[in-house]
């Protein structure tokens, strides 16, 4: 905003010079105008809808464990080398599958836990974990 000097006289004018305020305003007009439609156009979808509701049924959880020799044990129980695949494949066809958590000792050669890795992939077990003993200070 700018304040022009009258030459022939020595007042300062009072009056605001509109000209840039108007330029500002027809500009965001028509960045107005442009914008709006854009917005306005929508691809109308049916989305999914998702529920809150936990899961009533709960899988129950297959333990395997490797000694320090080597054996294996399912639930507690000792079980053979053959009997480990068509166990575990059992347990893969249940609705809903059970989790498989390996409980191998720190003695044990590594080779056996991978075994029973394996055994699991192969008979369609998804959900494999580890049980680890908490180190305390």
């Amino acid at each position: 905003m700018t304040f022009g000097m009258q030459d022939d006289n020595d007042e300062v004018m009072n009056e605001i010079n509109m000209t840039p305020l108007v330029d500002v305003m027809l500009v965001l007009l028509i960045i107005f105008i442009i914008t709006v439609p854009v917005m306005k156009h929508s691809v109308n979808i049916d989305l999914p809808r998702a529920t809150s509701e936990a899961l009533k049924i709960k899988p129950q959880t297959l333990r395997l464990s490797v000694d320090a020799q080597g054996r294996y044990f399912l639930n507690e129980n000792s079980i053979a080398d053959e009997d480990l695949a068509p166990r575990l494949k059992d347990a893969a066809a249940q609705n809903p599958q059970p989790d498989l958590q390996i409980r191998g000792d720190k003695s044990v050669r590594y080779e056996r836990v991978a075994q029973a890795m394996a055994a699991a992939q192969q008979a369609g077990v998804r959900k494999i974990g580890f049980l680890t003993e908490a180190v305390r200070p």
